[in-house]
């Protein structure tokens, strides 16, 4: 009788970072036993500590490059660990090249070995400066393998193919979702993108940089929504890559004024020279998200902003000042 009503278990690694985290927050309201893993090279326990005293959550501090050992049977995997942000991955772009190789290998042999369902996090990078827009699954990107970005870019490429050869020689049961821009509660202020460092400067009193002439385009997408869409993606029948993000596109100069606005600032927008290999549009097409999984996107970006901003404002001030951690590339 115990395997016919024990709650299905299910592994989370990146568990403390931001997505992460609120992947643990919606597993455990829908019943799950959730086993979070995360080294802390770029993730906070913070992020997770509510979680704790709760019998069906439990939490393995380990770096996914190494053997993955999970006692007892799983049944899903969501490999959410790597650097996501540009200040992260170019202080550690070993690290980040290797958790998107060695260790989407061990979570795909650990989801072979328990004949557990893996979904793996890529993003919208793997299309690179993009010359197709919006951008759909079968855009193939135009991505610098050699750039500074190139890291972060290829990890997430590589992690797409060896998932599918993975599903197509092994037949292990895959999900691949491509995420685009994402923000809300639990991002660090100081993790180098556009949202929380506009929020940050806000706060701080700061002007607001924007890199080049801030005609480039992000779309954002509201956390609950992304994981709403994972949510589904896991859920599916759905072996191919599945944009999930908010295709309400806004340029960086609007969005800084959008910011200003909502902070009640008088903070200005300065511009400084744009970074190498910055993407100069990004929009998802949710064409396959729609109809393959019947979501898409609920919080517009007025209501999710405000969010964020409140949350940032109730952080100590100390908080608002904290420099980004120095890392180690091993």
């Amino acid at each position: 009788m115990e395997s016919t009503t024990r709650k299905k278990r299910i592994l989370i690694t990146g568990a403390a970072g931001f997505l992460g985290s609120h992947l643990c927050d919606r597993f455990i309201a829908e019943g799950y036993h959730v086993i979070a893993m995360d080294n802390l090279i770029t993730g906070d326990l913070r992020n997770i500590e509510h979680l704790f005293p709760k019998p069906e959550f439990e939490f393995y501090h380990h770096d996914v490059t190494k053997f993955i050992h999970i006692p007892g049977e799983l049944d899903y995997i969501l490999h959410f660990a790597s650097p996501a942000s540009p200040i992260d991955y170019l202080k550690i772009p070993i690290q980040t090249l290797k958790v998107g190789a060695m260790g989407t290998h061990n979570c795909l042999g650990l989801a072979k070995a328990k004949k557990a369902r893996i979904l793996v996090a890529s993003t919208s990078e793997v299309y690179g400066d993009p010359l197709v827009h919006p951008q759909t699954e079968e855009y193939w990107g135009n991505v610098n393998p050699v750039g500074p970005r190139g890291v972060y870019d290829e990890a997430k490429r590589y992690l797409e193919s060896i998932t599918m050869a993975y599903h197509t020689y092994h037949g292990v049961e895959t999900r691949i979702i491509r995420i685009f821009n994402t923000y809300g509660p639990r991002m660090r202020l100081n993790d180098g993108r556009a949202l929380p460092a506009f929020i940050g400067q806000a706060l701080r009193g700061e002007d607001l940089t924007v890199f080049g002439d801030g005609s480039q385009t992000r779309s954002f997408c509201y956390v609950s929504d992304l994981v709403d869409g994972i949510y589904r993606l896991l859920l599916s029948d759905y072996a191919y890559p599945v944009n999930i993000g908010n295709p309400s596109e806004i340029s960086l100069k609007d969005f800084a004024e959008e910011v200003i606005k909502l902070t009640g600032s008088n903070q200005k927008i300065v511009y400084k020279p744009l970074p190498a290999d910055d993407p100069k549009q990004r929009k998802p097409d949710i064409t396959k998200a729609k109809t393959i999984l019947g979501w898409e996107p609920k919080v517009d970006r007025a209501e999710g902003l405000k969010k964020t901003y409140d949350y940032f404002k109730a952080l100590p001030e100390s908080e608002w000042h904290k420099q980004p951690k120095e890392f180690t590339s091993k």
